[in-house]
């Protein structure tokens, strides 16, 4: 049944908890404005009375206990301990599988069989293969336990090129529909199926309370409601029903992620503190797990963040006496990217706290899983890890394989789905895909009635987003945070300006596309599409929800548009509701569009009528999330007893209703205007945008478009330093070799930092000694170049040292800020090994840099 949006089901927070059998009045407070001081403290004794006993809908099975006894009961230490531990394909060898027999291994965003970005279906499904039957080979382990391989689905298969991606979840929030959302999930759940693949890390069923968090757009709503319904629908879309498919050939292992309080960390910070009292942690923050479990979903992610200042990873009574006893968990849970290294007095390499805390499979990237394993095994030995403990996460991981069937099933190569290619991306799934896209975009203004728009228009389509199907996309698309891709790494995709253009032509009418809004034939309206660049976790913060914040060029294209007299329909890319005061007022109409995925055809669906000016589809979505009316507002959540929203939640126009926001909205962002010239950042977990990165050699220039590239002369990987994946690894493989760029395709304008006494800052890590130039560049054009060597101020140190270089040195050598392609390059004349990250350009740090250059 469909989730109307009408009054009826604006549930209070107080029917909210009465809807859950156990729960106690709800005491709703909005914890991302609370004071930022971090507390620790320990639940009281009657806290437990908090969370229900869930019903949950699959049920322990006499059969499958005793085998998973009779197995336990053969099992050396070592092979249990090796079903704890999750390493990634990039850094283990099917020698290392048969070694060991790892109870699970993962692919993490951006990391691709062999390492190509471009493998085919073929490709996964062998993978798979030679790891199923490495695990369940018992020459060397003595162990035929098979293993089972973990990825990242989380709007569609999104490391596959070629997989239908469907609009994220913020998307999805807004169209109020568990049924639709459960048809993504089997489409989801048999494209990964076709690829060898057992278990989806999804869904996220964040409750997000501060919009300034790069991870809003992986949460539905702001509404707990929303997603305990939409977990549910998602764990019955991948796993089956438990009373009729569950867990069959078609169906894969899903995940509810994470547990628990992501969504509502102080201040919107990735990994930071949640510190609302336990009941509001309850009525907020649990219900996708109330939603999720309940459905019968068998594995839980562990959440990086916090509570009360305690890592989650190391909460026992969160995760052993709350999940497992209480709620009646009987699945395992999983940890994320090396999320036990961060719990006190852990590293990735031996974390004896976090098993004890109750969490039963370590995911181990990197590098760390063989220390780790053999840590584990020596503090079970030791009794620092119990006997009984070991045996519990072991039967969990048996339970969840055996009902899974993988014990019985074929194969990966020899499954049902295995292997078809014409399944990734099929005419059918990007149906529901195109379905999602019409249903979740939400109409916030349309000013005397300009929607719908005739097919027989002379249609102009401008701004970035408009043929960029990578930007619709959003992170989390073919590379982690979705950046270095093309409309060619989305065979089969559409971009929003291709679904115009089929639209617009098949009526006979005209379509142009300029970006720039520099048309050759004068428009009856433009349609500007723009938004937000791609990116993921942690890459995604922000401090304050200003969209483009000091470089509007995305408003002078509006306006210019508009100072023409020609009509302006504005669509908006985003992963969260952003101050666009500014764009609303110099737009006619305003469509979010959120961020759609590879259907952009559905959104012509919705602007255009007929030929006969009939309605094809009207407006369906409504706003999951409130809408700010300041750059700083941010304690706007439904049941939020604090400032009014510029739209509340619930908003949407259909056609026909008055548009109830003019062309004068306040564009008063309430900051000091004169504010100092913040810092660029180039490099900070990713390169930023706009910039990209490059390995250029003597024969060519390939961009980096994943987590690893390797030509003759470099080679380049990401490498966690404080968190997953935020630096990065440069091998220069031969002397005079290639240079490490990081450019822009149109020269940028970074005069107000020389003028701010700015210097180039970058940390660095000498993974070998440096015994050659290595020169710094900084780029303005071909006749526009300067070389500063870095050698002599750089030392190989055991520790990650900061290295700051004046930018007068390179307007001194001719370089011309006002047009600079590209900011940071660096060239090694011999051998070297360096590891790099927190690339920016700090404004009034020169007087400070390590390498200065006065002016005379």
């Amino acid at each position: 049944m469909n989730f109307k949006f009408n009054q009826a089901l604006m549930f209070t927070a107080t029917s909210l908890s009465l809807l859950i059998a156990g729960c106690s009045q709800s005491n709703v407070a909005n914890t991302a404005s609370s004071p930022s001081k971090e507390t620790k403290s320990k639940p009281s004794e009657n806290s437990i009375e908090i969370w229900p006993t869930l019903d949950i809908a699959v049920k322990p099975d006499e059969k499958i206990e005793q085998r998973i006894a009779d197995l336990l009961g053969k099992m050396t230490l070592a092979q249990k301990v090796a079903q704890t531990i999750q390493p990634e394909i990039r850094d283990i060898t099917l020698e290392d599988m048969r070694t060991y027999g790892f109870g699970s291994y993962l692919n993490g965003g951006g990391a691709f069989p062999n390492g190509d970005k471009h493998a085919l279906p073929s490709d996964w499904v062998a993978l798979a293969e030679k790891m199923y039957q490495a695990s369940i080979d018992d020459s060397i382990d003595g162990s035929t336990i098979p293993t089972m391989w973990g990825t990242d689905a989380v709007h569609g298969h999104n490391n596959v090129i070629g997989a239908t991606l469907f609009p994220h979840n913020i998307g999805l929030g807004a169209t109020h529909n568990p049924a639709l959302i459960e048809d993504i999930a089997k489409a989801t759940a048999e494209e990964v199926l076709a690829t060898g693949i057992d278990w989806i890390f999804a869904p996220t069923v964040a409750t997000v309370r501060d919009d300034r968090w790069g991870r809003t757009y992986e949460g539905y709503s702001e509404d707990p409601e929303i997603v305990r319904l939409y977990s549910a629908s998602i764990v019955k879309g991948l796993q089956g029903r438990a009373n009729s498919n569950f867990l069959g050939e078609r169906q894969v292992i899903s995940t509810v992620k994470h547990f628990i309080g992501d969504g509502g960390t102080i201040g919107g910070d990735d990994q930071g503190n949640n510190i609302a009292d336990e009941q509001t942690l309850f009525d907020i923050h649990a219900q996708g797990y109330v939603g999720g479990l309940t459905a019968g979903a068998q594995t839980v992610m562990a959440s990086f963040n916090s509570w009360k200042g305690d890592k989650v990873h190391g909460n026992q009574y969160l995760l052993t006496s709350v999940l497992k006893e209480r709620m009646g968990f009987d699945g395992f849970v999983v940890g994320d990217w090396n999320g036990h290294g961060q719990i006190p007095g852990c590293s990735n390499e031996s974390c004896p706290q976090a098993m004890n805390a109750g969490l039963d499979v370590f995911m181990v990237p990197t590098g760390a899983w063989k220390p780790l394993l053999e840590n584990t095994i020596a503090q079970v030995k030791s009794g620092e890890i119990s006997e009984a403990r070991l045996d519990d996460a072991v039967t969990r991981i048996l339970r969840v394989k055996l009902r899974a069937g993988l014990f019985d099933k074929p194969a990966p190569a020899k499954r049902v789905l295995s292997g078809d290619k014409d399944i990734i991306g099929s005419p059918e799934h990007r149906a529901v895909a195109r379905q999602a896209v019409r249903e979740s975009l939400v109409l916030l203004k349309n000013h005397q009635q300009l929607l719908p728009l005739s097919p027989n228009a002379n249609v102009l389509v401008a701004g970035g987003g408009a043929d960029n199907i990578g930007q619709q996309s959003g992170g989390w698309s073919i590379t982690w945070q979705g950046t270095g891709n093309t409309n060619q790494d989305f065979p089969g995709g559409t971009s929003i300006y291709q679904g115009i253009k089929q639209a617009v032509s098949h009526a006979k009418g005209h379509v142009e596309l300029a970006t720039d809004g520099k048309f050759t034939q004068r428009p009856d309206v433009a349609i500007v599409v723009f938004g937000e660049q791609p990116y993921a976790e942690g890459n995604g913060d922000l401090d304050n929800l200003e969209y483009q914040r000091g470089n509007k060029t995305d408003l002078a294209l509006l306006k210019s548009l508009k100072d023409q007299g020609i009509p302006v329909v504005s669509i908006f890319l985003t992963g969260r509701p952003l101050w666009v005061n500014p764009e609303l007022n110099a737009s006619d109409a305003f469509v979010v569009a959120w961020l759609p995925g590879t259907e952009g055809g559905g959104v012509a669906d919705v602007l255009f009528s007929t030929e006969n000016a009939e309605l094809k589809h009207d407006f369906k979505g409504k706003l999951s999330f409130s809408w700010p009316k300041s750059p700083t507002q941010t304690n706007i959540n439904r049941f939020d007893k604090n400032d009014t929203a510029l739209l509340p939640y619930g908003f949407g126009l259909k056609y026909g209703e008055k548009s109830t926001l003019g062309n004068a909205l306040s564009e008063e962002t309430n900051r000091d205007s004169a504010q100092a010239i913040s810092s660029l950042a180039i490099y900070d977990r990713s390169v930023q945008a706009p910039w990209k990165m490059a390995l250029v050699t003597t024969q060519k220039s390939k961009t980096v478009a994943s987590s690893m590239l390797e030509n003759a002369e470099l080679k380049f990987r990401t490498i966690d330093r404080r968190v997953q994946e935020d630096a990065f690894k440069i091998d220069w493989l031969s002397e005079n070799a290639g240079q490490m760029r990081i450019y822009h395709d149109f020269l940028q304008d970074l005069r107000s930092y020389t003028e701010a006494n700015s210097a180039i800052q970058f940390d660095y890590f000498l993974n070998s000694p440096i015994d050659a130039p290595l020169w710094l560049q900084v780029n303005c054009a071909e006749t526009c170049t300067s070389d500063i060597d870095l050698r002599a101020h750089m030392q190989q140190q055991p520790t990650w040292q900061t290295l700051s270089v004046d930018l007068a040195c390179f307007a001194q050598n001719a370089t011309d800020f006002s047009k600079v392609g590209i900011p940071f390059a660096l060239r090694s004349q011999g051998l070297l090994s360096l590891s790099l990250s927190d690339i920016r350009i700090v404004p009034h740090a020169a007087n400070k840099a390590d390498i200065g250059c006065p002016t005379e």
